[in-house]
């Protein structure tokens, strides 16, 4: 079976590394289609694994899929480190979220309850507590919240990894711009190119993050929409030891976090813009995400300034992914993964490999379907 899977960020590179691995017996063939591998928006993550952090009301079955995909990330990763010899950055340390004011305590107090009634573990911290494990935050931090379970991994390392374990499994890299969707007997048949080529497919995988929509040839209604949402992120560093773990913040009302990585790098970020494809990086977007972090870190303005970047993640109509078959015969999409591509890389790569190999597909993949966008299924 010939597979074509067009993107490599993570969750493409992460599909195509299993769905090789997976499909050596049947005789399947990965192709990746990419003109920029292991880069976008994977390049630019932070890369905190917090299915309950991140949790938001009424996103129950999200919940499941990101403790599901974060409860896969250790044996993942080790296997991954295992085959290439590249290191991920992986860490279990836990992470901290804390409340600058009263008002963000108390959404802090909503939360942990919220999440206790799931049977979510989580520790409710005083302010004394939060500085005891962060010794660096501010005073008057009000309190916060533990996620003893969550971690995080580093995107820059993860990306380049994969690529690694795909190259070891045999799947060609086709370093070119898929331009269209070659569509035979009302089935998906291959990708052209930018350069003419045609590459004939059994299946394809469109994978293209916010891009995913605009390959030529898709019939209208095939693919669900999916847009840009812009994100800067500041990459500081510091000598001295600073962060012990993720720290997370509401300042406000206003979410920013910062992620420590063991050589001193500290990710602080990251903007939320609804602007297109605009990824220019902004004065304003950075004094924002400075001001936020220094009321939480007054020694956060002391480190070095190494870096500003900005990336576009893929929104979906309900800011979750969107994966699987389409109404188009041999067609499929893992897109639409927002804030949580790095987190959902793990259980994305098992649903959609499985797909794609007609195995069996993860319970957790259900409310995910692209179908759940057509008119019929809404009402």
């Amino acid at each position: 079976m010939q597979i074509v899977i067009i993107g490599a960020g993570v969750v493409g590179l992460a599909t195509a590394w299993r769905t090789a691995a997976g499909g050596a017996a049947g005789g399947a063939a990965v192709t990746l289609v990419d003109p920029a591998p292991a880069s976008g928006a994977s390049s630019v993550a932070a890369g905190m694994l917090t299915p309950v952090s991140e949790l938001t009301y009424g996103e129950e079955p999200l919940l499941r899929l990101g403790l599901a995909s974060r409860d896969r990330y250790g044996a993942f990763v080790a296997e991954l480190e295992e085959l290439t010899g590249l290191e991920t950055g992986y860490r279990t340390d836990g992470i901290i979220e804390v409340a600058f004011d009263s008002d963000d305590l108390r959404h802090l107090d909503d939360l942990r309850r919220f999440q206790e009634s799931l049977g979510i573990p989580v520790e409710a911290l005083t302010r004394r507590e939060c500085r005891r494990l962060e010794p660096m935050l501010a005073p008057g931090v009000r309190g916060g919240l533990l996620a003893p379970e969550d971690g995080s991994v580093d995107p820059r390392r993860l990306a380049p990894a994969l690529l690694a374990a795909c190259e070891r499994l045999g799947v060609r890299l086709v370093r070119r711009q898929a331009e269209r969707l070659v569509v035979e007997n009302d089935a998906a048949a291959g990708v052209g190119l930018d350069d003419g080529t045609v590459l004939r497919a059994d299946r394809v995988l469109l994978a293209a993050g916010p891009w995913s929509g605009d390959l030529g040839g898709l019939p209208p209604g095939t693919v669900p929409p999916v847009r840009p949402v812009k994100g800067q992120v500041i990459r500081l560093r510091t000598r001295a030891p600073f962060l012990r773990r993720p720290t997370r913040g509401l300042v406000r009302g206003s979410s920013v976090y910062l992620v420590p990585r063991a050589d001193g790098e500290i990710v602080l970020g990251a903007t939320q813009e609804e602007l297109g494809f605009d990824t220019r990086v902004t004065a304003g977007g950075l004094w924002e995400l400075l001001r936020d972090a220094r009321e939480l870190l007054p020694g956060i303005t002391e480190l070095e300034f190494a870096e500003v970047t900005a990336g576009l993640r893929p929104g979906s109509p309900d800011n979750a992914p969107v994966m699987g078959p389409t109404a188009l015969p041999g067609l499929l999409v893992g897109t639409g993964h927002f804030r949580n591509g790095i987190l959902l890389t793990p259980v994305s790569a098992d649903i959609l490999s499985a797909m794609l190999l007609d195995g069996p597909v993860p319970e957790v993949a259900g409310p995910f379907a692209p179908d759940r966008f057509s008119p019929e299924v809404s009402a």
